[in-house]
């Protein structure tokens, strides 16, 4: 499992002090997620690209640009911003575009679906000509996104996925806050493209916790060998990534030695 960091932490700074804060850190992957730029800003991907190329970054995965549209004034932005996404996912080389509903929980199911069947009718096909895979993002309750849990995504993927080559991004803080850990691994640890990990709200992990080590033993167990993309809140300090990392690492590396020594020769 190869761990990088979601530039999102310092989406509030200039790119340039944003690819070197990540560098600085002793990264070699991330996480690009588009609250770094403003998206109707399409020519900064070649700026973009040219500081990860400067700095020896590899964008493993791209977070997408999300709205969660209420109305239907609003599905042409939610496509536009997926399809700009997809841009600069396939031109800074990442195979995997982290993707959200895009759908209000708030509106009727009925015009959900609507919007949903919509929406991706444009994005998905249009990511999948770039030679990217699309990965649900599973949400929390108090966002006001719809896909937070098996159920919801079943509805998701029932409309929008009838060829089965989407996969999700498993959220640990997410689904740690709403119990679904567990649940969405069961039901799609075979299609598991990429995981976020923070602890609660984002924050860092500063030691061990029972519910971590299950999951890191959980994924070394369901054979996933993905990238660990840390996503955390931009309260959090340098000090407290790094602790992060530390956590992480150390955990990874103890789970993959418990595996091999459990092998039978």
């Amino acid at each position: 499992m190869k761990l990088s960091l979601s530039n999102g932490v310092f989406c509030k700074h200039t790119l340039e002090e944003n690819f070197a804060a990540i560098k600085s850190l002793g990264f070699e992957n991330i996480e690009f997620n588009m609250k770094s730029v403003e998206v109707e800003h399409d020519t900064s991907v070649y700026a973009v690209k040219k500081l990860a190329g400067d700095y020896g970054l590899k964008c493993l995965t791209l977070h997408a640009a999300t709205l969660y549209v209420k109305d239907e004034v609003e599905i042409h932005r939610a496509v536009y911003y997926g399809k700009i996404s997809a841009d600069f996912a396939y031109k800074l080389g990442a195979p995997v575009m982290v993707v959200h509903s895009n759908v209000s929980r708030r509106i009727p199911p009925e015009t959900r679906n609507k919007f949903l069947a919509r929406i991706f009718k444009e994005i998905k096909p249009y990511a999948e000509n770039l030679g990217l895979k699309l990965a649900l993002e599973n949400l929390t309750y108090a966002g006001v996104g719809f896909g937070k849990n098996v159920v919801e995504f079943e509805e998701i993927f029932g409309i929008i996925d009838d060829a089965d080559t989407m996969g999700i991004t498993l959220d640990f803080c997410h689904s740690t806050a709403t119990g679904t850990t567990q649940s969405l691994l069961q039901k799609y640890h075979r299609h598991l493209f990429n995981v976020h990990m923070g602890n609660r709200r984002h924050t860092p992990f500063v030691e061990r916790t029972p519910d971590l080590e299950a999951f890191i033993a959980k994924l070394e167990e369901c054979g996933y060998s993905g990238p660990i993309s840390i996503e955390l809140s931009r309260k959090c300090t340098v000090e407290e990534i790094k602790r992060t990392r530390e956590v992480l690492e150390n955990l990874i590396n103890h789970q993959a030695s418990k595996n091999i020594s459990g092998t039978k020769v």
